[in-house]
Formats: structure tokens, sequence, C-alpha cells
């Protein structure tokens, strides 16, 4: 893996050059083995927290983890193009947009000690618009190569804090146009139920059931780009265990392991419906 600047990033992109490497700050990776009309995404895979705020933040390294979404990039890896970021969503959310993609408050809790300083602010946010700065340019050229593109957007969530029976995958779709891409959706809805994961006795997948879909980066490459389908897929946290903060790697790797073959399968399909002839 190389270090690069953002502008370095970019030129590689617009010479369709692979490349796999981390932001010269540290806060997102970007891998493209080859170019192809799907990307893989892991918003909010990271848990670095920048030392500078620790002393000023009320949650514990627990409180960010529970929050956050781990091994969602290791379920993904494999694909020919991921993005992912690296940093805490306690940090900047880069799954909101630049007006509150720095918390002051943090699901219903006081987040700083302190007001955060401007400039503290101000770097957090630099982070933020870099990452946007390269989705653009990607799924740019990626449009611009192929015409269509899919992005799975991979997410996990806290399952125990529900007080009903939720599904372990949820598809979040209601800022996407339903009557263009429904087929697609119900593809993959379809597709991803019934997975075989290790502790769990039937994978349900279900379309708006807990989440909706109305993360900024789903919002940011659907208002951005016309012919690019974003999926945001959410697992129940039944890879882990959320209250002991233990990961259970065999499941893990048993949906990375499923995705390899049921991820490009329904971008093939994906791409055959969509394409631009």
């Amino acid at each position: 893996m190389e270090r690069l600047s953002v502008q370095e990033m970019i030129s590689r992109i617009e010479r369709e050059e692979p490349f796999d490497a981390v932001a010269l700050d540290y806060s997102f990776t970007l891998k493209i083995d080859r170019y192809v009309h799907y990307v893989c995404g892991a918003v909010h895979d990271g848990g670095q927290f920048r030392k500078e705020l620790w002393d000023n933040c009320l949650h514990s390294a627990y409180d960010r983890w529970y929050e956050e979404d781990p091994c969602t990039k290791a379920m993904i890896h494999t694909h020919p193009i991921v993005i992912a970021g690296c940093d805490s969503r306690f940090e900047y959310d880069l799954n909101r947009g630049p007006d509150d993609a720095v918390f002051e408050t943090a699901w219903g809790k006081q987040l700083w000690k302190q007001p955060l300083p401007r400039d503290q602010h101000d770097r957090s946010m630099a982070k933020h618009n870099s990452f946007y700065e390269i989705v653009h340019v990607l799924i740019s050229k990626l449009e611009s190569l192929f015409g269509m593109v899919v992005v799975y957007d991979i997410h996990s969530y806290n399952w125990k804090r529900w007080d009903r029976e939720v599904p372990v995958i949820n598809i979040g779709t209601v800022n996407l146009d339903n009557d263009r891409f429904g087929r697609s959706i119900e593809q993959w809805r379809n597709s991803l139920e019934g997975l075989n994961l290790p502790g769990v006795q039937y994978c349900d997948s279900k379309i708006n059931d807990t989440f909706f879909g109305n993360g900024y980066f789903l919002k940011y490459i659907t208002s951005s780009f016309q012919n690019t389908l974003v999926l945001a897929t959410e697992f129940k946290k039944i890879y882990c265990d959320e209250l002991r903060q233990v990961i259970y790697p065999e499941v893990v790797r048993a949906i990375n392991h499923q995705l390899v073959h049921k991820l490009p399968h329904h971008a093939q399909a994906f791409y055959a419906d969509h394409k631009v002839v």
C-alpha cells in the first residue's frame, strides 16, 4: 500500500491506473485493482481518533466502537474497488453532510467537555472534504467508462437496542429512484437473504425496516450522478458481541467469502439491465 496525496490519487484515477493507497493523513484508503462498474464502500469502518481530541471527549473508546461499523471493510476488501474511512465517526462522520459531520452531541449525549475549537473542527472537516473530492472524481471516471455504476455502501447496526425483531440485513431505499432501479434493489435483497452465517439460524433481508438510506454518502452520490445506484446495506451486528466488544472473525470471514461471489454477480446483472447502449 502506498501513501498518496489527494491530488496524486486524482491523477492516477484520471490516467485509469490501478493503485492501493492510504491518504497522506491516514484518513481513508482507496484500492483500485482494476476499473470496473461497481464500487464497495465502508465509510464507518474506521476507529482512529485524533489525539488532540482525547482529553476533551466525554465518550470512552468503547462508546465510540459501539457506534462505529468495525470489520465492514473486511467484508468487502477482496473486491476490485474499495474505499473506506479510517477515522472514527466521532471525529467527523463521513455519512453526514458538511454542516453536521462534526458532532456536538452523539446519540443524545453531549460529546465534548468544552466546545470544539474552530481549528480542530476545521482539521476534521478538511478530511471529510478530501474524501468526497476523491469520491466525486472516482464516480465521474467510472460513469465515463461504463455509463452505469453501482455502489455497495456497507454498514452495520446495533440490534440489541431494538425492542422488536430486526432483520439481519436492511437495505435503505427512500432516496433512490425505485421506479428505475426497483428490480436491481430487489435482486440485491434476495441475493443477501439466506446467507449462511455461523451461529445465525436464518439470514433475513428487508427493505426500509430499520434504516431508510438517509446517509450522506448515498445522498451525495445520488444527487451528483444520474447513472449511479447506491445500495445502503446494513448488517445487524451478529458478527460481534456489541456489549462486550468481541469480534467473531468466523462470521466476518463467512460474509466476505459469500460476497466474493454474490456481489459481482449482482453487479453484472445490474449492468446488463441498465447499461447505456
